[in-house]
């Protein structure tokens, strides 16, 4: 098992944009339009509930909704899970994958109730080898605007994203090394760590 933790430990620490752009495999049917008008949609939805006056914990419904409409999640999850993902089963991996939606929606919906009052909008869109990279800026009241960059890709037979960069903090990487760290501190017991994940974030 020390083995399989130094594995995980030394792929997370390797994650890079050519590792990334592998994940999302090429984007033949799906174009810049296409890109920039998923993520305007994306967009769209969380500036509405950002602004809806709702509590958090309808907030974080909603996120959730919105990341299983917009995003690979099946394809973030294995991502997140790194090394360990090749020896869950089928039934593991359909639960993990559940539990990580919710734990990233209420992980990263906290992080957009920060907005609250402000807004995002999308400034562009770019090919970037196998995916597309559609940015947008977070206009905030009372703080300086910053960057976010979603990548999106046709993989999965939907135009979806599999991965933010949130003013220059990657989700990929950083999920990968979070859910390993929990993994191990769990010594490696997959079904302890979705169980955690339930109510984590």
């Amino acid at each position: 098992m020390r083995n399989d933790i130094s594995r995980r430990s030394v792929v997370a620490g390797l994650l890079s944009g050519t590792a990334v752009m592998a994940l999302a495999g090429p984007a033949s049917a799906l174009n810049t339009a296409q890109a920039r008008d998923l993520i305007g949609r994306l967009v769209n939805e969380i500036n509405r509930v950002i602004n809806s006056g709702e509590s958090e914990n309808r907030m974080f419904g909603d996120f959730e909704r919105i990341f299983a409409k917009y995003a690979d999640v099946p394809v973030i999850a294995r991502s997140a899970l790194g090394v360990a993902a090749r020896r869950a089963n089928r039934a593991q991996m359909n639960a993990f994958t559940t539990a990580f939606r919710g734990y990233i929606s209420r992980k990263y919906g906290k992080r957009f109730r920060e907005f609250i009052g402000g807004e995002i909008e999308v400034t562009g869109a770019r090919p970037v080898k196998s995916f597309y990279e559609v940015t947008s800026i977070a206009k905030l009241r009372g703080e300086a605007p910053f960057d976010l960059r979603w990548h999106v890709s046709d993989k999965s037979g939907r135009d979806l994203f599999f991965n933010i960069i949130i003013d220059g903090v990657n989700m990929l990487a950083t999920e990968r090394t979070e859910i390993g760290a929990m993994l191990d501190k769990r010594r490696g017991n997959l079904d302890a760590l979705i169980s955690d994940l339930k109510t984590a974030g």
